[in-house]
C-alpha cells in the first residue's frame, strides 16, 4: 500500500513538472478577420425608380427565427430592393423592388440560396400587400380557411361569399 502510493506521488509530481511551461511570455495569435458592411443600411435606393411589389408563397419554412428572418434577411439585402417581409404564419413573402434591377426571378434564386429546402409558390405582382388577418368560422370549408396541416382537397369560394379571402379573390 505505500509503495502504491509512493508511485502516486512520483507520477503526479512528473506530470506537474512536465506540464508547466517555462515560458513567461504568453504566446499571441494574430486572426485576420472580416469586417461585413451592413448593406442594407448603406444602399441607396433611387427616387426616379419605378417600384413593385410582388408577394408570393414560400414553401419548407419550419420556424419564424430560423427560416422566415433568413429568407427576409436575404431577400432585403438584394440591390434594388426598397422592403421585404416574411410572415411565417401565412406561409408568405411581401417584397418591394426596383423592376430595373430586380426580377421575379432573382427574387425566387434569392429564396432558393437562402436554404435548400425553400420554394417560391404563386408569385404575383399587387398594386397593394394583402397584410390584414381574417378569422374563419369552424365550420367554414372555402379554399382560404381550409386546415394547411391536412391534405384535404380546398374548395373554392362560392360566387356569392362575403368573406374578405374571397372578396379579394374576384
Amino acid at each position: 500500500m505505500k509503495t502504491l502510493r509512493n508511485i502516486l506521488a512520483i507520477a503526479f509530481i512528473s506530470v506537474s513538472i512536465v506540464a508547466c511551461k517555462s515560458d513567461k511570455d504568453p504566446e499571441v495569435k494574430t486572426i485576420e478577420t472580416k469586417t461585413e458592411i451592413n448593406t442594407n443600411a448603406a444602399k441607396k435606393l433611387d427616387p426616379n425608380a419605378t417600384y413593385a411589389k410582388a408577394e408570393f408563397g414560400i414553401e419548407g419554412m419550419t420556424c419564424a427565427m430560423g427560416c422566415a428572418k433568413t429568407i427576409e434577411k436575404k431577400i432585403a439585402k438584394m440591390d434594388g430592393v426598397k422592403s421585404a417581409k416574411v410572415d411565417f404564419e401565412k406561409e408568405i413573402a411581401m417584397v418591394e423592388y426596383d423592376e430595373a434591377m430586380v426580377t421575379p426571378q432573382t427574387l425566387e434564386e434569392a429564396v432558393a440560396k437562402a436554404g435548400g429546402t425553400y420554394k417560391v409558390k404563386d408569385m404575383k405582382t399587387v398594386d397593394s400587400f394583402s397584410a390584414e388577418k381574417h378569422e374563419c368560422e369552424a365550420n367554414c370549408a372555402k379554399a382560404c380557411c381550409a386546415d394547411k396541416t391536412k391534405d384535404a382537397k380546398k374548395m373554392a369560394c362560392a360566387d356569392d361569399c362575403k368573406k374578405d379571402c374571397c372578396a379579394k379573390k374576384a
